[in-house]
């Protein structure tokens, strides 16, 4: 073979080893290839074939009118928490820091929607007592929370009545600040549910700003500031699902508004706000069988906190007119009917002319309607009341009545609503000095006089007697059956009608006496006006003239 014959079958022979070389390894490398991304979609982090990776766009502001609230508001949005110290003759409040209204239901849950059920279960029952049919536990301090909203650079906070009612020990605490500041109470108006507190050593408070209740309305946005559960500085948001709202019919100086912004246990006496920032409510109770939210919460207008506020700080309570009258509403059927017997098409149904009241000295009688004062036609019940207890006391006012057809003018001195209906408006905090204190008795009981106007409040015919404010347990007074708001009449035959009675009676009794107690009790429920008498009696031990 010659030379160029050789060279070429040379050539021919590394070009096919070349070509061989690399399909082998291009289709090793293929092979591998395969195998490996065989291998990740096994391990699973290869699972949507095909698919794109989201991409996280750059920042960009949208919408901050809630933000910018949040921040405005929020510095001047308190969480409070109260202590209640055991107390020998009382139970710890049941307080998770918000009225409840429970709604009708099928079912009984009790009357906070099952709360201290929960409470009981997951917290102890916190608050002393036997809880639902659960065992009593040792008495201990009770806590509670709520919020508040501060409303002057002085310290002053606006919040509920009932966050800080019979509280040993208020503290306050603001957002961003670890401190807890004791504050005092300056007034309370229950009428209202509303409470002035003061806190003292806190510098460069921020006020919140305050708006006109009377241009909200039904749709406008709404929103929640407060401390549901403890978490504090909570910010929740819906609109004002309505208005004038009446949510207990005893409570007639209450119209709320109504709201869907999530209200919750902690939330009570915390601001609500329209879109501005501004406070046009004051968060004070839900509607629910839940114990929790619901979508229907209730807030006192801010233009009635306002005047109760301003009452609060210049006179330390809230006074309001009366006439002394218990009256129907005019939106309901009954009040219709009477109206209609009467003659008359407009006007308040007067149901009750309160003994010894402005209106019995002035000549009204039960069953009468009042169309106008001041020669003003009279429309309802709410126009009667703003009218009055915006009248300053010891003012006469000219009210026309119509009785059988007939007009009457009676001139009618206003008086103070809370000396003629104490029970109902007389509060706790503001009247605890002037009240007369119960009298401890050593047979384990507190008690103390009853009037004659309080008698007819409570329907009680029989004159004279003495009211139980309270029995000690395990003392003389509970072994024999002796319970609060008993009426004794009589101990040992001996006609009792004022404490010094049971004072003397007492004095002149011995260990080993037999004491007999004549009292007057509700024969049907506490919510019956009908009065039985009945005795208990029992053999006196010695410890019970200690």
């Amino acid at each position: 073979m010659s030379f160029l014959n050789k060279l070429k079958t040379q050539k021919f022979l590394s070009f096919t080893l070349i070509l061989f070389t690399l399909s082998t390894g291009i289709v090793i490398g293929t092979l591998v290839n395969q195998g490996v991304k065989a291998a990740k979609n096994e391990g699973g982090s290869v699972v949507a074939p095909g698919a794109t990776p989201l991409v996280i766009p750059n920042p960009v502001e949208l919408s901050n009118t809630f933000s910018q609230i949040a921040k405005q508001v929020e510095p001047s949005v308190v969480n409070i928490s109260t202590t209640y110290l055991p107390k020998a003759q009382t139970r710890m409040p049941r307080s998770n820091g918000r009225r409840q209204v429970v709604p009708p239901s099928d079912e009984d849950q009790g009357d906070n929607g099952g709360m201290d059920d929960f409470i009981y279960r997951f917290f102890g029952n916190p608050f002393g007592g036997g809880g639902n049919g659960g065992p009593d536990m040792p008495q201990r301090k009770g806590q509670a929370l709520g919020s508040g909203v501060v409303v002057d650079r002085a310290g002053y906070i606006l919040t509920n009545n009932h966050v800080v009612d019979k509280a040993d020990r208020i503290q306050v605490k603001f957002n961003d600040d670890p401190v807890e500041y004791d504050a005092k109470v300056v007034g309370v108006d229950a009428a209202t549910d509303l409470a002035v507190i003061r806190v003292e050593g806190k510098r460069d408070l921020t006020v919140a700003k305050i708006g006109n209740s009377d241009a909200v309305q039904v749709g406008d946005w709404a929103i929640a500031i407060g401390s549901p559960f403890g978490y504090s500085a909570t910010m929740t948001a819906g609109i004002i699902s309505a208005k004038e709202r009446d949510v207990d019919p005893t409570m007639q100086f209450q119209h709320f508004l109504q709201t869907d912004a999530a209200i919750n246990p902690g939330n009570s006496g915390g601001p609500l706000l329209n879109i501005r920032g501004e406070v046009i409510g004051i968060n004070t109770a839900i509607a629910t069988h839940s114990g929790g939210n619901q979508g229907v919460g209730f807030a006192l207008p801010v233009n009635t906190a306002a005047q109760v506020y301003n009452d609060i700080i210049k006179n330390g309570k809230v006074t309001r007119g009366s006439i002394g009258i218990r009256f129907t509403p005019s939106d309901t059927p009954r009040a219709q009917a009477n109206l209609k017997v009467a003659g008359v098409k407009q006007g308040v149904f007067v149901e009750q002319v309160t003994t010894g009241g402005p209106s019995e000295k002035a000549g009204m009688k039960d069953g009468d309607v009042i169309v106008a004062i001041n020669g003003k036609p009279v429309r309802d019940g709410n126009q009667l009341i703003n009218t009055v207890t915006s009248t300053s006391l010891g003012t006469a006012l000219n009210i026309t009545v119509d009785r059988d057809g007939k007009r009457h003018d009676l001139k009618v001195v206003v008086a103070d609503l809370a000396q003629i209906f104490p029970e109902q408006y007389g509060n706790g905090r503001e009247n605890s000095s002037k009240n007369v204190e119960p009298t401890a008795v050593s047979f384990g009981m507190q008690i103390q006089n009853l009037t004659d106007q309080q008698a007819d409040r409570l329907g009680v015919k029989q004159k004279g007697g003495v009211q139980v404010v309270s029995v000690e347990p395990n003392s003389f007074a509970e072994d024999i059956g002796l319970t609060k708001d008993d009426i004794i009449v009589s101990i040992n035959r001996q006609p009792v009608t004022s404490t010094d009675d049971i004072a003397k009676i007492r004095g002149n009794l011995h260990a080993g006496d037999a004491v007999q107690f004549k009292v007057l009790r509700k024969t049907g429920g506490r919510n019956s006006s009908d009065w039985g008498s009945s005795f208990v009696a029992g053999t006196l031990p010695s410890n019970a003239l200690k």
